[in-house]
C-alpha cells in the first residue's frame, strides 16, 4: 500500500532514521553534536529503543512488540506519537482492522491533528461499512468527517523535519490526498450518491491516477448510468498487461454491464 511508503518516508523526516548517525544522548537530552530538529531521545537507552522499531519494519509482530516495549520503558518518550502509529498500521497490515482503529485513535489522543491516523480511521471505516449495517450512517458520518479533516490538515501541515525536500513533502501529501478523496468516494457509493462518488473518485484518480481509483471511477459512472464512459476507462485499464488480477476481474465485470446498457 502506497501509505506504508508514505508513512516511511514521513517518519523518517522526523529525524527517527537520523538517529542512527547520532553519538549517545548526554544527559541533558540532546544528541551529542548539538540538538536535530523533531523528537529527541533522553538516553542511550531510549534511542536503542526507537531504532528498534524502525529496524523491525517489515515484520509487523516485531514493530507492535518494539513499539509496546519503547512505551512501557520509557513513559514520557517524545516518539509516542510516532510508536502508536507504526503499531496501527502494523495492525493494518495484519489484517486486524479494529485493533489499527484504536491504535490510530491513540494517535489522535496525543496530536489531533495527525492526517495519517485520520486517513487510517476513516479509510478503514469507509472500506468496512456495508449498505446493511444498521450503525451504517453512524460510520459513514464519522469516516466522512475524518477524511474531511485530513484534507483540511493536509493544507496548513507543515514539513516534520525541515530537511525533508520541498518536492518529496508536496508529493507526499498529493498521495494522501488522493488516497482521503478515494475513500469518500467509497463513502458517497454506499449511500449510493454517484454524483457526488464521481466527483471524488475522479479528483483521487486525476492526483494519482492508480487502477485502483480509476476503476472505482468506472464503476461509478456505470452505477450513474454513464456507460460509454465507464466502458472507455476499463478499456483503458485492461489493455495494460501488468494489470492486478483483481482490478481486472472488476474492470471486466464493469464493462460487461455497462456494455448491455449502453
Amino acid at each position: 500500500m502506497k501509505r506504508m511508503i508514505i508513512a516511511g518516508v514521513l517518519i523518517a523526516a522526523s529525524g527517527v532514521f537520523g538517529l542512527m548517525a547520532q553519538q549517545p544522548p548526554a544527559k541533558g537530552g540532546a544528541p551529542a553534536g548539538g540538538a536535530a530538529a523533531g523528537p529527541q531521545p533522553k538516553s542511550q537507552a531510549e534511542q536503542t529503543a526507537v531504532m528498534a522499531i524502525m529496524q523491525a519494519q517489515g515484520n509487523p509482530d516485531a514493530v507492535i512488540k518494539a513499539s509496546e516495549d519503547l512505551l512501557a520503558k520509557f513513559a514520557d518518550t517524545e516518539f509516542k506519537e510516532m510508536a502508536l502509529y507504526m503499531e496501527a498500521i502494523s495492525y493494518e497490515q495484519k489484517g486486524d482492522a479494529d485493533k489499527a482503529i484504536i491504535f490510530a485513535e491513540k494517535v489522535l489522543d496525543v496530536s489531533p491533528k495527525n492526517f495519517q491516523a485520520t486517513l487510517l480511521i476513516g479509510q478503514t471505516l469507509a472500506q468496512r461499512t456495508r449498505e446493511n449495517d444498521l450503525d451504517k450512517e453512524e460510520k459513514l458520518s464519522r469516516a466522512e468527517k475524518l477524511l474531511t479533516g485530513t484534507i483540511d490538515n493536509l493544507k496548513t501541515a507543515t514539513k516534520p523535519n525541515p530537511q525533508l525536500p520541498d518536492a518529496q513533502w508536496e508529493e507526499a501529501k498529493v498521495f494522501i490526498g488522493a488516497e482521503a478523496h478515494n475513500s469518500l468516494g467509497l463513502i458517497a457509493l454506499t449511500r449510493k450518491k454517484y454524483d457526488a462518488a464521481v466527483k471524488e473518485f475522479q479528483t483521487a484518480v486525476t492526483s494519482d491516477p492508480q487502477p485502483a481509483y480509476a476503476v472505482r471511477l468506472a464503476s461509478a459512472l456505470q452505477q450513474q448510468g454513464k456507460n460509454a464512459e465507464a466502458i472507455a476507462i476499463v478499456d483503458k485499464l485492461l489493455a495494460d498487461p501488468s494489470l492486478h488480477p483483481q482490478i481486472k476481474s472488476v474492470a471486466q465485470n464493469i464493462k460487461q454491464v455497462a456494455s448491455q446498457k449502453k
